[in-house]
């Protein structure tokens, strides 16, 4: 059986190698708990992994709360948690503390002016392309111009014409079906 620093210690290593988001994970966890370790079977952690995927937050700590439950409980559960996001925190906080200090440097303000310019361009290309690959019909175009209006007009925020829209869409389809 693990100590608890020794469950934040393997978190907090993979943490630190941890680059791609939670889907990277997979193999580090396998590597880690199944093939070196032993400690894990291949099946759980890939139930692990599909859980984690289906929870709200980040997969890496979803996970990783999940092995530690596994191995220690509660408290290998928030061991392994702080652990995975131990390294990242810290780096963040570190990163913080530098660009705060270059913000206002001019080369640092073009910088950020042309990674906005590029967001916007990624942005409208990911709305052409799905635009362009989205079934037309009045039934689009009506909810098109209600989510604008929603949005504009009235000032909903996008979160509620998100779950507005979704659930309408869901009740007419399911009534209608595929007429419109």
């Amino acid at each position: 059986m693990l100590k608890l620093f020794d469950i934040f210690l393997i978190f907090a290593k993979i943490g630190a190698i941890l680059l791609g988001g939670g889907y990277v994970i997979l193999p580090i966890l396998c590597s880690e708990f199944v093939d070196k370790r032993k400690l894990i079977k291949y099946d759980d952690l890939v139930s692990f992994f599909a859980i984690s995927q289906s929870l709200p937050g980040i997969v890496a700590a979803n996970i990783s709360m999940l092995i530690g439950y596994k191995l220690r409980g509660k408290f290998g559960a928030v061991t392994a948690m702080f652990g995975i996001i131990f390294v990242p925190f810290w780096t963040i906080v570190c990163l913080g503390f530098v660009l705060s200090k270059i913000i206002n440097n001019t080369y640092v303000q073009g910088v950020f002016w042309g990674v906005g310019i590029a967001v916007i361009a990624l942005i409208t290309l990911t709305i052409r392309e799905m635009w362009q690959n989205s079934n037309r019909n009045i039934f689009f175009y009506l909810i098109f111009i209600a989510a604008l209006i929603a949005l504009t007009v009235f000032k909903f925020s996008p979160v509620q014409v998100i779950l507005i829209f979704a659930i309408l869409g869901t009740i007419i389809k399911n009534f209608i079906g595929d007429k419109l």
